[in-house]
C-alpha cells in the first residue's frame, strides 16, 4: 500500500486557478481508497476553510483530507505543554489550531511566542513579541517560508517575520512546517502509513522534497510550481521522479514503479529512476525527465 502527502499550490491549484489533471488524479484515489493528505505551510486558513477551496475548485475531499501547518504547530505544543499559552502573530487558522488543542490566546507572560502568516502585522506587535521572548517566552515557527504568493504578486512570509524577531532577541526560532519532520511524520503517522509506503508530491526542492528525503519517503517534483528543470542541479539532493505536472501521474503505475525500487542500507530512497521504468506508462512517458535532468 502506498499513500500521499501532497503539496497544495503549485501543485493542485495556482492561486484560484485548478491545475489541470489535479481533479482526475484526487479523484482515482479517492475511488481506490488510497490514503492521502493535502499539506500546506500557510496557516491563515482553518482546513475547513481549505477544503471549501479545494471543493470550490472542482476536487471533492473534506476537511479531514487537510492539514496545515498550524494544526501541526497546534499539535506539537499541545504534547510538549499541554494547556499552555500563546501571544500568536497570525491570523483564523493559527488561533483556531490553538483553541482546538486546549491553548490559551493571552497578551502577557506567555508560554510561546508562535508566528505564523499575517497581513495586519504591525511594529507594535512585533515590538511586545521581541519583549516576551526576552523575558523568556519559547519562539516558535509555523514554518520558515520567506514568502508568500499571492494573486497581485509576493507578499513577506512567515520565515520573514521571524527573522526579524530572531535578529531583534538573538533567539532562533523552531519551525514545526515543512520540511520539518514534525509536521510530515504526524502527516504521514495520521495516515497509519509507515516510511516506504509514503510519497511526497510538491513542487518546491526547499520544503516538499526536502523534507521528503530527509525522512526517506518517496518523493516527486511536479514542474508546475515555482521550479524549473535547470534549479535541480543547484541542489546535493534529487527527488526520486520529476514530471511536469499532477496531471502526468498515474497511482497504478506509481505504485509498481516504486514497488521496484528498494531502499537504500541507510533508509533514504534513491536518488533518482530511471526513466525506462516508467515506460509502460504512456499518458505520464512523455512528461518525464531524463535521470540528468535531476543529478
Amino acid at each position: 500500500m502506498f499513500g500521499y502527502l501532497i503539496d497544495m499550490d503549485g501543485v493542485i491549484y495556482r492561486g484560484n486557478e485548478l491545475i489541470a489533471g489535479a481533479d482526475r488524479f484526487i479523484h482515482e484515489l479517492r475511488s481506490s481508497d488510497v490514503p492521502f493528505l493535502f499539506l500546506t505551510n500557510n496557516s491563515q486558513r482553518a482546513r475547513r476553510d481549505v477544503a471549501t477551496k479545494v471543493r470550490r475548485l472542482g476536487i471533492d475531499v473534506e476537511e479531514q483530507h487537510v492539514f496545515t501547518c498550524a494544526m501541526a504547530t497546534a499539535q506539537f505544543l499541545a504534547r510538549k505543554k499541554p494547556g499552555g499559552t500563546a501571544y500568536v502573530i497570525g491570523e483564523g487558522g493559527l488561533l483556531t489550531a490553538l483553541h482546538t488543542n486546549g491553548y490559551s490566546i493571552v497578551d502577557k507572560d506567555p508560554d510561546y511566542v508562535v508566528v505564523g502568516e499575517g497581513r495586519t502585522l504591525n511594529f507594535e506587535m512585533v515590538e511586545a513579541a521581541v519583549g516576551m521572548i526576552l523575558a523568556g517566552a519559547k519562539l516558535v515557527a509555523t514554518n520558515l517560508d520567506p514568502n508568500c504568493p499571492t494573486q497581485t504578486g509576493t507578499r513577506p512570509g512567515c520565515g520573514a517575520i521571524v527573522a526579524m524577531l530572531e535578529a531583534a532577541t538573538g533567539v532562533k526560532a523552531f519551525s514545526v512546517g515543512k520540511p520539518s519532520p514534525v509536521m510530515l511524520r504526524t502527516a504521514r503517522k495520521s495516515l497509519g502509513l509507515t516510511t516506504d509506503q509514503t510519497i511526497v508530491i510538491g513542487d518546491t526542492m526547499e520544503t516538499d522534497i526536502l523534507g521528503g528525503v530527509q525522512l526517506g519517503f518517496k518523493t516527486v517534483l511536479v514542474l508546475s510550481g515555482g521550479t524549473r528543470p535547470n534549479d535541480l542541479s543547484r541542489y546535493a539532493y534529487t527527488p526520486d521522479l520529476v514530471v511536469d505536472s499532477i496531471a502526468d501521474l498515474d497511482h497504478d503505475r506509481l505504485r509498481e514503479l516504486f514497488r521496484q525500487v528498494p531502499d537504500s542500507p541507510d533508509g533514504i530512497p534513491p536518488a533518482r529512476l530511471e526513466r525506462a521504468k516508467w515506460s509502460d506508462a504512456p499518458q505520464a512517458a512523455s512528461a518525464l525527465h531524463t535521470s540528468s535532468r535531476v543529478s
